[in-house]
């Protein structure tokens, strides 16, 4: 099996390249940061192929499926892995630029992926594509806004796949996690405040990125009649968020 893993040089993406290679598969490590994706593929030798790519440009992911030795081309998993958060600031206060950069990563990205490889497994009759989504996209928060908006895109572009593949042979996940540590995630949403972003996970047990990397392990490998349509997966020290209530 080859397995394209977006978003490869940290965090969920390294897990997953890990967690497919040490069980016998190829892995496409794509990323913005080859320094990093060299380290990771010098960890598991032959079978990882670290590609240089940046999902946010259609002409970086032309590029980088052009440059493919023939022999890793016949992708058999899409995991759109790469995306972030920036800001947690109410939408009036929020960045535009932050909102651009997620919708651009987290949606533009996904989606030019998703269309550059899924007609290969449409003719082959074969195939998984897995998004990552998040809780974030089922459920809103303060501060949320635009993050979780490109996350329900995420989910209700994988269900929308669903119902276009039907009797293709080809699957697609929505994999939507909820609070995980041990990922550059909330670095990279504080921007480099790790003190704010370590009191995210303060007094917690989070999710980790090999229980995420274990996940997308089971989904590919399920027998091909099985389609995994959606799966959600929390911590059990988070729950649901009450309503905000705003008294005089």
């Amino acid at each position: 099996m080859i397995v394209f893993i977006t978003g490869a040089s940290a965090g969920f993406g390294a897990e997953m390249a890990r967690t497919f290679v040490r069980n016998g598969h190829q892995v496409v490590m794509a990323a913005r940061r080859m320094e990093r994706l060299d380290a990771l593929a010098a960890e598991l030798g032959e079978s990882a192929l670290p590609v240089e790519m940046d999902v946010t440009s259609k002409k970086s992911i032309d590029e980088a499926l052009a440059m493919l030795p023939q022999s890793w081309r016949q992708i058999d998993v899409l995991i759109n892995n790469a995306g972030l958060a920036l800001g947690t600031a109410p939408a009036h206060e929020a960045p535009l630029d932050d909102w651009e950069t997620m919708i651009a990563t987290n949606c533009q990205g996904l989606v030019t992926m998703t269309r550059a490889l899924l007609p290969a497994m449409v003719e082959r009759g074969s195939g998984l594509v897995i998004n990552l989504g998040s809780v974030a996209g089922h459920y809103p928060y303060p501060g949320g806004n635009v993050y979780g908006a490109t996350k329900a895109f995420v989910e209700q572009f994988t269900l929308n796949l669903r119902a276009d593949l039907v009797g293709t042979g080809v699957r697609a996940t929505n994999l939507a996690p909820g609070l995980c540590g041990g990922t550059e995630f909330s670095n990279v949403r504080f921007k480099g405040n790790d003190e704010a972003a370590a009191k995210v996970y303060e007094g917690t047990t989070p999710l980790t990125a090999k229980d995420i990397a274990e996940t997308a392990y089971w989904i590919a490998t399920l027998p091909p009649h099985i389609n995994v349509n959606s799966i959600e997966m929390m911590p059990t020290c988070q729950g649901f968020s009450p309503f905000n209530i705003k008294r005089a």
